[in-house]
């Protein structure tokens, strides 16, 4: 029979090999992981280079703030492009973004049962739906309607997009918040909403962040969906009702021109996207941690007072 100095001694040894074996596995883990990144990376990489190789030379103050020149001339600029992606993001974002917000929410905590299992499979399969048919989808309702394209078709078809991205990021981020927090709501005797919409969304902001920049991600550089609702033009913002000119329109449109000029301002139209998709990116990071970073250092005055 074996004494306990010799039982421990046992323990430290199984011990150590199972330590042993789990780093093993760890560091091939996560060798496979940093291989992913890089094979990822290295298209991505090779794309921005690219795009800003031959796209930065056609960047001046003109290109950016100047209507479109003659076809061919190599004069005029990108500037009502610019405002249009600008204006069609943003209303995109008012109307998807709280439907997207509302419908995860629905999902995550009113959702497990036949008519949430159902609205989850029909956004799942809208999420997969090619965006040409949801320009299609818009132009026949809103387009043929209304008898004009407008700013407003183009919104409509873009929320479309973003609405599924959101709803479904924002259902996972709020399943991934512990069920304690919502069981101490309860024990203090807080309403479902106020649970829900103080405690819960507060836990899961920074997944439902990521959603929300993903699906302004997507839309910015949708094209189909454009050509059959905003339509596009060379001139400034004239109104809701008219067509409205988009950077994937006009990168569009000059790609299909043979002139080296036009070849040369799509590339640079590429760039300014680029550029705009980040800044929007880092501007909402920015804001959120900053406010975020405001709120503890206030729960930390408190806590020392």
């Amino acid at each position: 029979m074996m004494s306990s100095s010799q039982r421990r001694a046992e323990y430290r040894d199984l011990f150590k090999q199972n330590v042993a074996g789990r780093l093993i596995v760890d560091k091939i883990v996560l060798g496979l992981v940093l291989g992913c990144v890089v094979v990822a990376l290295v298209p991505l990489f090779n794309i921005l280079v690219e795009v800003f190789k031959n796209g930065l030379p056609a960047l001046s103050a003109e290109f950016l703030t100047q209507p479109p020149g003659a076809v061919g001339s190599g004069e005029g600029g990108i500037g009502p492009a610019i405002q249009g992606t600008l204006i069609i993001i943003g209303m995109s974002s008012l109307i998807g973004i709280p439907i997207g917000v509302m419908g995860g929410i629905f999902l995550s905590e009113f959702g497990n049962n036949k008519l949430g299992r159902t609205v989850r499979f029909f956004n799942d399969v809208f999420m997969e739906f090619p965006s040409i048919v949801i320009g299609i989808f818009a132009f026949l309702i809103i387009v043929l309607l209304l008898g004009h394209f407008s700013l407003w078709a183009g919104a409509f078809a873009l929320s479309l997009i973003m609405f599924p991205i959101i709803a479904r990021t924002t259902e996972e981020s709020l399943k991934l918040v512990p069920i304690t927090y919502r069981e101490a709501g309860h024990a203090l005797g807080l309403r479902q909403w106020v649970i829900t919409f103080r405690i819960v969304l507060s836990a899961a902001k920074s997944g439902m962040l990521t959603g929300i920049l993903l699906a302004v991600a997507r839309i910015g550089g949708e094209t189909a969906p454009l050509i059959m609702t905003v339509l596009g033009s060379s001139q400034f913002f004239s109104g809701f009702d008219a067509p409205m000119d988009a950077l994937p329109l006009r990168i569009w449109r000059l790609s299909l021109l043979p002139y080296d000029s036009a070849q040369m301002q799509g590339w640079g139209a590429a760039v300014v996207l680029i550029i705009i998709i980040l800044a929007i990116n880092i501007t909402v990071r920015y804001y959120f941690a900053k406010k975020k970073g405001r709120l503890s250092r206030m729960i930390m005055g408190g806590i020392r007072k």
